[in-house]
């Protein structure tokens, strides 16, 4: 058969992987410009994403740690600055976004966008894309989970010009800037966005001069091209069918207790693939909603998952479809809030990771855990001058147990896996906080016959401050993380606070401006992944190398493995599987567990509350959920939650 005349044919191999490589080495050398340029602990400790575009805005390469969050929307900020200013594009040129109307993520995602000439023609663009700590709003850090509308949540941004013609419009960088808490960190990732896009347009411009400028606009289309006929290929070695299934974010915090729905079909037709999100829940009193632009992001990054090899850029985008009803948690529009739009990323991702476990099972994949920010705001009393501070902290955690291996412990999140997790030194020096315990969490990862790898546990102090606020940007604390296969869930999310003096209360996952004080301490912890196929079926000498790991204590070894383990030496972590207890065990959760599903969830939640059960009990045995900090039963999402877990387990348990 003969081969389509594409872009690509005009071009000789060596050529071809010689510019695409060097596109995606051009990215990875504005990310090691923007990481030693930059001003502010976040954006230094990766949360920033770049990308190389072509004259339309498609994007050519993105870098190789770049976060998966931002991948599906640099295309659309480079489109709506070309919409907005059409004509009105020149060279010395630099341009500013972050509204994620127009296919951006949320505020605090602000791109710089470069315009690239050569001999008087746009051939392409550069895009720096960093997240800001602070975009101003009701609370420090910008995220207050009790924002409806957008105006709660810091300034927005259009496509605006920071430089024009080669001059610094430093009223607008200062308009910008002055609408935050910390203007000097603004003004620095700016400046360091800025040369980042300007390290891209020098590199592509020397490919230019030696390879010539048709060459270069060639192969920009050429690697375009190649990764759609890549995809294309793979998607036509998968069957033809449709595939669905539910995910669930915590909550509406303006409304009475119960999870909401993210359905996510997916379709399969040749070598085209759809995403139908039909059927989930209408937008929320909350920031936990999610523009289009998120949402695409969203889906791309769980696809491109399982296909690790292809390279990303405008191409995947070609085969994918993407059918999103209006008004809806996962399609957002103007001024519904969008700040959280992660908690429904990475219900979006989890949900393809199931979809594509169900008919590629040899790369398939539990739950992972949920990214989660803690935002500490106030003044800092430790000397003169009172500075404000920001402390911006996140956590590792687990991802899900896999086929054949378990899952990845104290890992970043699948909302971008290149994110650093911030060193506790830089954190101590710059915040008024101290870091009392940074461990890996026991057992907290959901068990399975490949068990999720393991999360993390975070305690701290407040040292000298002066109106000092917590807000928490979390979930999976009710939708707690899931298993497949059997396999089992992980942990629930949420802080405890114990005020100077007080007793220590839970929070939750979902809260925003908490006054706290100096010697108040906190605690919190991300769960591990979701366990993969049925945890009877784990190898006995795996649990009792779990056990000595401290990843599983005895006691979880038993009620959730059933393997019974003798303590030989326990100051030299030496144990031995009674072989016998083990078999009569496992052959007494085997007959029990499916009737532990079907309990009254009033009874276990009283048993909670008396200390009968602990918190493992009541989520993996029975399936029920409660107010972790009172012990009340939330009914409706225990009923919710006790069908998903059925469906995923009943059927894989003999």
């Amino acid at each position: 058969m003969d081969k389509p005349v594409t872009a690509a044919n005009q071009l000789d191999p060596v050529t071809f992987e010689v510019l695409r490589n060097a596109f995606v080495n051009i990215v990875d050398q504005m990310a090691e410009q923007v990481r030693r340029t930059c001003y502010s602990f976040v954006v230094y400790n990766r949360d920033f994403s770049n990308a190389l575009c072509d004259a339309e805005g498609n994007t050519v390469a993105q870098g190789n740690q770049d976060l998966a969050a931002h991948v599906g929307t640099l295309h659309y900020t480079c489109k709506a600055v070309i919409e907005e200013f059409g004509a009105d594009i020149h060279p010395g040129d630099v341009f500013l976004i972050n509204d994620p109307y127009v296919g951006g993520t949320h505020f605090s995602d602000t791109r710089v966008l470069l315009p690239i000439f050569v001999d008087g023609r746009l051939i392409a663009w550069s895009q720096a894309n960093g997240h800001w700590a602070d975009m101003g709003g009701s609370v420090p850090g910008s995220f207050d989970v009790t924002a409806k509308d957008m105006f709660k949540e810091g300034i927005r941004v259009p496509p605006v010009r920071i430089w024009r013609k080669g001059e610094y419009c430093y009223d607008v960088a200062r308009l910008i800037a002055k609408n935050t808490r910390d203007p000097d960190a603004i003004i620095g990732d700016m400046d360091a966005q800025t040369q980042a896009a300007r390290i891209a347009e020098r590199e592509l411009k020397r490919l230019c001069d030696k390879y010539g400028v048709g060459t270069i606009e060639t192969t920009f289309a050429a690697v375009q091209d190649y990764v759609e006929r890549a995809v294309r290929l793979r998607l036509a070695e998968l069957p033809d069918g449709s595939w669905e299934t539910v995910d669930f974010v915590d909550q509406d915090p303006s409304k009475a207790e119960g999870l909401i729905p993210i359905h996510v079909k997916m379709t399969i037709a040749g070598d085209a693939i759809e995403f139908d999100l039909t059927g989930s829940h209408p937008t929320i009193g909350s920031i936990y909603n999610s523009a289009f632009g998120g949402t695409f992001a969203a889906i791309v990054s769980g696809m491109k998952t399982f296909f690790p090899d292809v390279p990303l850029n405008a191409g995947l985008y070609r085969t994918v479809t993407v059918t999103v009803p209006d008004d809806t948690i996962v399609s957002a529009r103007w001024p519904v809030a969008v700040t959280g739009f992660v908690m429904c990323f990475e219900k979006i991702m989890n949900a393809i990771f199931e979809l594509f476990s169900r008919i590629m099972p040899e790369r398939a994949m539990a739950c992972a855990f949920n990214i989660e920010y803690l935002q500490t705001g106030g003044y800092d009393a430790r000397g003169a001058g009172r500075p404000y501070f920001m402390l911006y902290d996140w956590l590792a955690g687990g991802w899900g147990g896999r086929n054949g291996r378990d899952g990845l412990g104290v890992t970043a999140s699948c909302f971008g896996v290149g994110l650093m997790i911030q060193p506790v030194e830089g954190q101590e020096r710059l915040c008024p906080v101290r870091t009392d315990r940074l461990q890996i969490t026991t057992d907290s990862a959901g068990p399975g016959k490949w068990r999720g790898g393991v999360g993390l546990d975070k305690a701290g102090t407040i040292l000298d401050v002066e109106n000092c606020v917590f807000s928490y940007f979390c979930d999976r604390e009710r939708s707690v993380v899931w298993g497949i296969e059997g396999g089992l869930p992980g942990a629930p999310h949420g802080l405890w606070l114990e005020p100077e003096g007080e007793p220590a209360r839970f929070l939750g996952a979902v809260f925003s401006d908490v006054p706290v004080g100096k010697g108040a301490r906190f605690w919190r912890g991300t769960s591990g992944g979701g366990g993969y196929g049925d945890p009877l079926e784990r190898d006995p000498e795996r649990v009792k190398e779990d056990v000595v790991d401290d990843y599983v204590s005895l006691e979880r070894a038993r009620k959730d493995y059933g393997v019974v383990l003798e303590v030989v030496d326990e100051d030299l972590a030496e144990y031995r599987v009674d072989e016998a207890a083990t078999k009569r065990e496992r052959a007494h959760i085997a007959a029990a567990r499916a009737g532990w599903l079907d309990e009254d969830p009033e009874q276990i939640a009283a048993r909670y509350r008396a200390g009968e059960l602990d918190l493992h009990d009541v989520v993996r045995r029975h399936g029920v959920i409660c107010d972790w900090g009172t012990g009340e039963l939330l009914a409706n999402t225990t009923r919710d939650f006790r069908a998903q877990m059925k469906a995923r387990c009943l059927p894989s348990w003999n």
